[in-house]
């Protein structure tokens, strides 16, 4: 049996924030400001989608925000690994390896992320951990073995 690799090891690829901070300065408020952004614009879509389903999605407004919030962020994470929000920050998640996030780990992030939406004490600990990690990790970043960095210039 063989034993799991240590955390440093699965995020091997990436920048040591000790190193190379530069890659990680800035990142926890920009994670922010992304997510205001990425909140409005699901808000518009939203009111965009309401006349095609005949106002009826009015009563069901918080599921149908949810339903496009997810699409969404799975939808931007998997095309660019980064929702609109976070390229306007210029951010961007990277897996350990610091490659993009590919479909599977944009839904599997985009999943943990609607999780500790939904459990708030969960949400309350990512910021926690985005702000006092050396990679600046949430929690689904952690158990993802993913991180959001400023965009490489190259």
């Amino acid at each position: 049996m063989t034993a799991a690799p240590s955390f440093a090891a699965r995020l091997r690829g990436l920048p040591d924030p000790e190193t190379a901070p530069e890659f990680y300065e800035g990142v926890p408020m920009k994670r922010a400001l992304a997510w205001l952004i990425d909140v409005a614009v699901i808000f518009v879509a939203s009111l965009l989608l309401l006349p095609f389903t005949a106002f009826l999605g009015l009563f069901v407004f918080p599921a149908m925000l949810a339903v496009v919030g997810f699409l969404y962020r799975w939808a931007t994470i998997s095309a660019r690994s980064a929702t609109w929000g976070m390229r306007m920050m210029a951010i961007e998640l990277r897996d350990g390896d610091d490659r993009p996030l590919d479909t599977t780990q944009a839904f599997l992030h985009t999943a943990g992320y609607a999780v500790s939406v939904m459990v708030m004490p969960l949400q309350l600990v990512s910021m926690a951990m985005m702000l006092l990690t050396p990679h600046g990790q949430g929690l689904t970043d952690s158990i993802l073995a993913t991180t959001a960095m400023r965009r490489s210039r190259g």
